[in-house]
């Protein structure tokens, strides 16, 4: 199956989306891996086997969005070829817990890519979002940075995740946001707060699947 953006075509006059907004192209068997995560009854083992299958594609489709250079090599019959290869200095930052499910996606796709962390925790008196801890690779200002995170249903998380990022000099252009669902505030919310980020997802939905990193993980 060819993973492809489509342009967002707003469900609700009441919401406007930025370009940087990219969703995975819909098609029977997208929709299908989201019913099933969606889907009270899918058991525990059922649920992880195809959020990575939900999780490759996204990552695949958020990769297209990095920059390529073209190049020339030499084949084994001695022909030359003109392909293309990533620009150096791309990297992985998951948003703990949830986004940690999406790190061996990237890995499989990308053997050798340094992945940082971030974990964002609720106040208990205030309930606001807070970072309580960030490990990035000490060049992370000079690379593009994949942020992952499967779930937004607010938003706040990963602003707070994003401006840690931009405090270490990374700019909102370098950052791709890999996501599996959203909903349409969430969305709204990030590319008005960051209009130079993109943002890749499979799904804009008024409801997300909550449950989702307790489910993956075993916890629920």
């Amino acid at each position: 199956m060819s993973a492809q953006c489509e342009k967002v075509n707003s469900t609700s006059q009441a919401f406007e989306f930025s370009s940087k907004l990219k969703l995975l192209r819909s098609n029977d068997q997208v929709r299908e891996l989201q019913t099933i995560l969606r889907d009270k009854n899918t058991s525990r083992t059922d649920f992880k086997f195809y959020a990575d299958r939900l999780i490759r594609l996204v990552i695949e489709e958020s990769l297209n969005q990095l920059p390529f250079d073209s190049c020339m090599i030499m084949t084994p019959t001695g022909n030359y070829y003109k392909g293309t290869k990533y620009q150096r200095g791309n990297c992985g930052v998951s948003i703990v817990r949830s986004g940690e499910a999406m790190e061996q996606g990237l890995r499989d796709c990308c053997r050798s890519i340094r992945i940082g962390k971030i974990l964002v925790e609720s106040d208990s008196d205030t309930h606001e979002a807070r970072v309580v801890y960030a490990k990035f690779p000490h060049d992370i200002a000079d690379r593009k940075v994949l942020l992952m995170y499967p779930i937004m249903s607010t938003g706040n998380t990963v602003i707070k995740a994003v401006n840690v990022l931009k405090e270490h000099r990374v700019t909102e252009d370098n950052i791709i946001l890999s996501n599996l669902f959203t909903t349409p505030i969430a969305a709204q919310t990030i590319t008005t707060a960051f209009p130079l980020m993109t943002i890749l997802t499979s799904e804009l939905y008024h409801i997300a699947p909550n449950h989702f990193g307790q489910k993956y993980f075993g916890t629920d």
